[in-house]
């Protein structure tokens, strides 16, 4: 078997039902099994998989694991020399799969490979990125990368000068669509599972990287990312989880004088986007109830940041 693709889904039925469409029409040229590991979603989302994909190899959980557990349930029972990662809320575009899997197979020091994705509306969303530290926190946080998104030093972390059109080593390959081979998943082991959602495929890019292997950016193939699908049904929760996720990481793998500026530019993060949310709210620009529900949810920010990763994280 060529390559196992693993979409874990959380009540997104109708989207997971065309991301699935489209890896069966779309891929060609390789062998390939489809599992999918359903999170508890209430939707009916595993019973359209079983009733409409009766060749997809199915997980059912009684809880939402989370994004990495999940993984690592498919990848247990995975067959392919490659693993990959394929968030529901895509779409594969012209046999992306099976060029990603050439493409792989010819640079054998890849550990991990992503591609080119982009938005509904086919213009560009930018992957591939830097490791979190306290300095790229410092300059994502201030913005300055959008103001100037041709400066290499301010644009650093989302690489902004770059037009993802070549191929290149990169730091962290997004997780909507990551190729994954074997030989390095055995080396450095499985997702860890103490990031429930976000961060986990940066903490994996840091292992396959520091194990010697090369995280690459590959352009030949395309996706669509609709992006958010499931965290959207708790907007809230999930900007406190993904914060907590980068802190989590930095915790890690960062010094205790880097993790405690963190927490630090995160309370300052959350801070600065308190005011123009209360304001909203009390003048009633746009939905107030979602003003003031996004007002709390940051004043909660800034609160626990300062208790770590642990005070921020959350579980749906």
């Amino acid at each position: 078997m060529d390559v196992s693709v693993i979409i874990v889904s959380w009540n997104t039925r109708d989207i997971l039902r065309t991301c699935l469409q489209s890896v069966y029409e779309q891929t060609e040229g390789i062998t390939f099994e489809v599992i999918v590991v359903d999170n508890a979603s209430s939707d009916g989302s595993a019973e359209m998989v079983e009733r409409e994909f009766e060749q997809a190899r199915m997980i059912k959980n009684t809880e939402n694991r989370g994004f990495a557990a999940a993984n690592n349930q498919g990848a247990e029972i995975a067959r392919g020399r490659y693993l990959l990662l394929l968030n529901s809320d895509t779409i594969v575009l012209d046999n992306a799969i099976g060029k990603t899997v050439k493409f792989a197979d010819e640079y054998s020091e890849a550990g991990v490979v992503g591609c080119r994705v982009l938005n509904p509306d086919r213009t560009l969303q930018p992957t591939g990125f830097m490791f979190p530290s306290a300095l790229n926190m410092l300059l994502a946080a201030s913005y300055l990368y959008k103001l100037f998104p041709r400066h290499k030093f301010f644009g650093r972390e989302q690489m902004t000068c770059w037009g993802r059109d070549d191929v290149r080593e990169v730091d962290v390959v997004t997780g909507c669509f990551m190729l994954a081979r074997r030989e390095a998943i055995e080396q450095v082991g499985m997702m860890d599972e103490s990031f429930f959602m976000y961060g986990e495929e940066t903490d994996w890019c840091w292992r396959f990287k520091k194990a010697g292997w090369q995280n690459l950016f590959y352009p030949g193939a395309e996706i669509i990312h609709l992006g958010g699908q499931s965290t959207r049904q708790v907007k809230p929760q999930m900007i406190l989880q993904l914060k907590a996720g980068l802190l989590r990481f930095i915790r890690k793998h960062r010094t205790a004088r880097s993790y405690a500026t963190a927490c630090f530019l995160t309370s300052a993060w959350f801070g600065l986007r308190v005011i123009p949310w209360l304001l909203a709210g009390v003048l009633g620009i746009g939905e107030r109830r979602n003003a003031w529900l996004t007002a709390k949810t940051y004043a909660t920010g800034v609160v626990k940041s300062f208790g770590g990763y642990k005070a921020l994280s959350v579980r749906t």
